[in-house]
């Protein structure tokens, strides 16, 4: 038998090693594997998390729909509204009219709520704007992600990703809650000390009315005269008092400078006689200001040239040649 020198194997004990080193080699190509799949895996789940987010809360059109909102919202008229907070112990009587408490509250005062209630119009249209900027940038920065990131540095940055995610989703909340105008808060008692057995508990809120809008198709001019119709959101306006103001633009004469108006009216149709023919004119509709207004910043316009009369027509007919 030939004798084997020490430190060599012989082809058995070779077949052995290869043996086992063939398997241990499939058995970590088995593992790398499954932990690609894996990864693969968690990478899908996880960006279809931020798709989604991205089609409901983030979607383009919601934006869009949030963007128009906003601006409705700046057209808007914004009033106090008084409401009591709640029956008094025992009484037994309904809740006290607004009309009632207004005789109870102390004028100064309200005065006073009044500026808080416009300086916290104009903070709430501003959070809005910026509210908004904010989501349409981080809609950008997550498509960002999405388009950019692969599958590696996704997963090595999904904390941040994950992060953004629930501060978009919670200023989406807050920015939803700002859309309605809130509480006024009073820091100091509205009722005056009149001697009264009960002091009613009240509650201040900010209320919105939509802006009015010239009808556009209805709204005509003729010779000296024309005929102006204005609508709210396309419903049937309710009973209130308007302020229509009129005035010609480029003014010829001294006396012209002063063709303008204001007239106060109760219905949402109204017609202003007495206009000089062929000239371009500006209509202005607004609500006519009550006690409680606070923020009121736009009001429509229309432009409407009268027509010339109609022997100025015939006269320049017959007289060309």
């Amino acid at each position: 038998m030939l004798s084997h020198s020490p430190g060599m194997m012989n082809l058995g004990t070779i077949d052995v090693y290869l043996n086992t080193l063939g398997t241990s080699l499939q058995t970590v190509a088995y593992s790398d594997e499954e932990q690609e799949n894996e990864a693969w895996r968690g990478y899908l789940e996880r960006k279809n998390v931020v798709l989604e987010f991205l089609h409901s809360d983030l979607s383009l059109h919601l934006l869009r729909r949030h963007h128009k909102r906003i601006e409705l919202l700046k057209k808007c008229s914004y009033y106090i509204e008084i409401l009591p907070k709640h029956l008094a112990l025992g009484d037994q009587n309904h809740l006290m009219l607004p009309t009632t408490l207004f005789q109870l509250i102390d004028p100064w005062r309200f005065q006073r709520m009044k500026k808080v209630g416009t300086i916290q119009t104009k903070i709430q249209l501003l959070l809005l704007s910026d509210l908004l900027e904010e989501l349409e940038r981080g809609r950008q920065e997550l498509v960002h992600f999405l388009e950019n990131y692969d599958m590696m540095t996704f997963l090595s940055q999904w904390d941040t990703i994950k992060q953004r995610l629930s501060y978009l989703s919670d200023q989406m909340d807050y920015f939803l809650a700002l859309l309605v105008p809130g509480r006024l808060y009073v820091k100091h008692r509205l009722v005056s000390d009149v001697g009264i057995a009960k002091i009613p508990h009240i509650r201040l809120v900010l209320s919105t009315k939509l802006p009015l809008m010239f009808d556009r198709r209805e709204s005509v001019a003729y010779e000296d005269w024309v005929s102006l119709k204005w609508f709210v959101n396309s419903q049937q306006p309710q009973l209130e008092q308007y302020e229509l103001r009129f005035k010609l633009l480029e003014s010829r004469t001294p006396q012209e400078r002063a063709h303008c108006g204001t007239m106060n009216v109760t219905s949402n149709t109204f017609e202003i006689h007495n206009l000089l023919p062929d000239r371009l004119y500006r209509f202005t509709v607004k609500r006519a200001e009550t006690y409680t207004l606070v923020y009121e910043q736009w009001h429509d316009s229309i432009l409407l040239k009268t027509k010339p009369y109609l022997e100025e027509e015939m006269e320049s007919a017959t007289s060309e040649p």
